[in-house]
């Protein structure tokens, strides 16, 4: 036996055939777990109790809080009150275990523990009381939540993003369990470390969005001026800076996927304010064909959206790039030689408050809306002079450089997260 201050792992000799079980080790049902793990069902170790159902009618301004999925995703959110009698059962308080079994994966379905104000829980979601003699509540919390990703993990379909499960289906679930208190209260502690890791990076990435939305709006409707900028702002129109051109044409299905070009994808420019390069797809172009190369400066616009708020979402191509073309559901638009444009400005400009608003005002459409060019052309807005421009793009810039670095390090705390979750909660490495 290997054993740490930290941790100990099982020595293992070597294998004879494929069925070997590591030393301190026992096949289970579920798997390989401990010797001294027992395995039990949802429902041998935790009580699901039913929430109760109500009617619009029930709702009324005072009374207890009914405690909706969407209250559970957001405590802040609005109540619904009942003032009537409740039974005991269905009395919430803060620090209980709550699953909602339905809403949409990631966000309102699965597991967590309330921290809002006593309240009636709805019949939505059910309060799980652990058998103290077999699960603590942090660690059924832990299990309840590796339950809620395998079952959000076999969601698939249209509207795989909605999930529910039953609560039949949901107490005959196999976990394994470590035998003592003091083990699994070890494991929560380690896990909740990581939570509380991830909880303060996704907090410091709202915080400095919310930062980037407000420097926008101050930089780019001239609220606030950088240092050393007093130049007065002049109004241009678009058509007066460059002109329009069209993505791919005459293209089948089978000439994607392959091939010695690439284009840049609608997505890449729903996404992102300047290109991804690495996230070119291929196409396969003949040289005979007349097809519009991209070039490094270049504004992209999708031309059509199901909504006049996502009509002309615009990104910037900053690299120098071959054989690149443009995805036939967008266009490009090439600012004239010696333009007094920074192309990244405008890119930021187009996806702030002001730009979205004023493209919103050209989309034409009832189920499906669509951009003219005509009227894109005609589009006039105020713009600093190019050094303003290129000072505001990389003060912009910057930001989002750090909230890029924040979301490898999220995803990267993420990762360990799974890893010792499938670790810890199969008993591969023991903490105690």
């Amino acid at each position: 036996m290997v054993t740490s201050k930290s941790a100990r792992t099982t020595e293992t000799e070597p294998a004879t055939s494929e069925s070997y079980i590591p030393k301190g080790y026992k096949q289970a049902e579920i798997g390989v777990i401990p010797e001294d793990w027992e395995v039990y069902t949802i429902g041998d170790s935790m009580r699901l109790v039913n929430g109760r159902a109500f009617k619009p009618q029930d709702w009324k301004e005072r009374g207890l809080p009914i405690i909706r999925i969407q209250n559970l995703n957001d405590p802040e959110s609005a109540f619904n009150y009942y003032s009537g009698s409740i039974e005991d059962r269905h009395r919430v308080e803060a620090g209980d275990l709550l699953f909602a079994w339905s809403g949409t994966t990631g966000t309102s379905f699965g597991a967590r523990i309330w921290k809002g104000p006593t309240g009636v829980l709805n019949q939505h979601i059910f309060k799980v009381i652990p058998d103290q003699k077999k699960v603590t509540l942090g660690y059924a919390l832990l299990v309840l939540r590796k339950v809620q990703e395998h079952i959000e993990k076999q969601a698939h379909g249209f509207k795989a993003s909605f999930v529910h499960v039953k609560k039949s289906d949901l107490v005959s679930v196999q976990l394994p369990l470590p035998p003592t208190k003091t083990e699994q209260e070890t494991i929560a502690a380690a896990l909740s470390d990581v939570d509380a890791l991830i909880e303060s990076l996704e907090q410091l990435i709202t915080k400095k969005r919310l930062i980037k939305q407000g420097v926008l709006q101050e930089l780019l409707t001239c609220k606030k001026r950088l240092l050393g900028f007093t130049g007065e702002w002049k109004i241009k129109r678009l058509g007066a800076l460059g002109s329009t051109f069209g993505g791919l044409t005459g293209k089948s299905r089978d000439d994607f996927g392959h091939g010695s070009s690439h284009y840049i994808t609608f997505m890449n420019i729903i996404t992102n304010v300047v290109i991804n390069c690495a996230a070119f797809d291929s196409v396969d172009v003949r040289p005979t064909e007349i097809q519009n190369r991209v070039a490094k400066g270049d504004l992209f616009f999708n031309g059509s959206s199901e909504t006049p708020e996502e009509v002309g979402m615009c990104a910037v191509l900053a690299d120098k790039v071959q054989d690149v073309f443009l995805n036939s559901f967008c266009f490009g638009f090439r600012f004239h030689e010696g333009a007094p444009v920074d192309g990244l400005y405008l890119a930021y400009y187009f996806r702030s408050r002001q730009g979205r608003e004023l493209l919103k005002s050209l989309a034409q459409g009832a189920t499906r809306y669509n951009l003219s060019k005509t009227a894109f052309m005609k589009v006039s807005f105020p713009l600093p002079q190019a050094a303003e421009q290129t000072a505001i793009a990389a003060v912009l810039s910057e930001i989002d450089a750090e909230i890029a670095a924040l979301e490898v390090k999220l995803a990267k705390a993420r990762m360990i997260k799974q890893g010792m979750m499938q670790q810890l909660l199969s008993g591969r490495i023991r903490l105690v």
